[in-house]
């Protein structure tokens, strides 16, 4: 399937994977063509600051997702009740499903500071760096056939202790990454009415920034 897909085609159809994984484990050639397209991101200062920690032993895959079960539970019962019975039925990961876990850390000691124009420190450019790696990977997989999905709820103290991650690293993402039986047409969040998306409309200003939410251009 690579290659024969558009960006545009690839951004259209991109879902946070969640409930549609095969069980089967990402061919390791297709893998290492993820990994590629994640590594040939854009960076500040062409640092890199990046790196890839791939998670396939399924007594870490089980770990990890306990660990994120109790931290769904703890968010769950912090909501008023009507939020609590939207949430209730979405499902926040694929750990143990998909077979793959990446995660990509964001080690600042190789973004030289200070590195931005204005002399400010530059870790935050450092972690939006990261953030273009990920995304990389995610279009390449998407083109692949592959499903991604980002884990939200866990706590950053664990997975460096469960994955030996040094204290001055962080880990910015857990990536679960396998084959897909098909991609949503519509993303989670908005099927089961936890938030609709916003329009690009509400979020285009045209010379200067308006009002929240004021309708400048663009299509819903």
């Amino acid at each position: 399937m690579a290659g024969t897909m558009s960006v545009y085609e690839a951004i259209a159809r991109r879902r946070d994977v969640r409930n549609e994984f095969t069980g089967d484990v990402v061919d390791e050639e297709v893998l290492l063509r993820l990994l590629r397209a994640a590594h040939a991101a854009p960076s500040v200062g062409h640092t890199r600051p990046w790196d890839f920690v791939v998670v396939q032993d399924p007594a870490t895959l089980a770990r990890f997702a306990s660990h994120v079960a109790g931290c769904r539970e703890d968010f769950a019962r912090s909501l008023p009740r009507d939020r609590a019975e939207t949430f209730d039925p979405i499902v926040i990961d694929g750990i143990e499903q998909s077979g793959t876990g990446i995660v990509v850390t964001y080690d600042p000691a190789r973004v030289a500071a200070p590195m931005c124009s204005d002399g400010t420190p530059s870790n935050e450019t450092g972690r939006l760096s990261v953030a273009l790696a990920i995304e990389n990977l995610w279009l390449a997989a998407t083109a692949e056939g592959v499903g991604v999905g980002w884990v939200s709820f866990y706590h950053n103290d664990f997975l460096s202790r469960l994955l030996s991650i040094p204290d001055d690293v962080e880990p910015v993402a857990w990536l679960c990454v396998g084959p897909v039986t098909g991609l949503r047409s519509v993303p989670d969040l908005e099927h089961f009415g936890w938030r609709a998306g916003r329009p690009l409309d509400a979020a285009v200003h045209r010379e200067a920034y308006r009002d929240r939410d004021t309708a400048v251009s663009g299509e819903q």
